[in-house]
């Protein structure tokens, strides 16, 4: 029997230290749908350095063995903000009258998946804001539903419906609150 080594979670408030681990974490994450565009390297490297620059921006990544093995990423997000603008019918009030944290990316090595490392990421994502609400979108053919699902188990509800870009796939827009 092998043990699985300890996850330490970093948390980080700059993109400038942690890019590398994020791009590279990111390419074996994703691997199996690099050659969407939507999903290529090069398109999350522009996305990355885009919110890395918003407000509130934060990062956790869990390492073994110094080696990052998931990740998260958010920001804030204010009510005129495009997230807002590009979902679809236009969300209530009460999750755009004050400032929310956006979910933008959370993604974990295959060998980790299925052993809380996600949720255990996502959490520490969470509790680095004091933002009554988070939000995210996902895929609803992602892992054949399996992902919305999992979001889902988590307390987030969908709410509507957005196409961030040309090339992403209409995606499901889910909100929860900040415990």
């Amino acid at each position: 029997m092998t043990t699985t080594p300890a996850i330490e979670l970093r948390t980080f408030t700059a993109l400038d230290t942690v890019r590398g681990d994020l791009l590279d974490a990111y390419a074996d994450v994703r691997a199996p749908l690099l050659h969407l565009p939507n999903y290529a390297v090069a398109s999350f490297r522009e996305r990355l350095d885009r919110h890395g620059t918003e407000p509130g921006f934060t990062a956790v990544i869990g390492y073994a063995d110094g080696h990052p093995v998931g990740y998260a990423y958010g920001n804030t997000i204010e009510r005129d903000d495009r997230y807002w603008q590009r979902t679809s019918p236009t969300p209530v009030a009460e999750y755009t009258e004050r400032p929310a944290v956006a979910l933008k990316e959370i993604g974990v090595r295959s060998a980790w998946r299925k052993t809380g490392t996600a949720r255990r990421i996502h959490d520490a994502l969470l509790a680095a804001h004091d933002e009554p609400y988070v939000t995210l979108m996902v895929n609803p053919a992602a892992g054949d539903g399996k992902v919305h699902a999992l979001y889902e188990s988590w307390g987030y509800e969908g709410i509507g419906r957005s196409r961030p870009s040309a090339a992403s796939p209409l995606l499901t827009v889910m909100i929860r609150a900040i415990c």
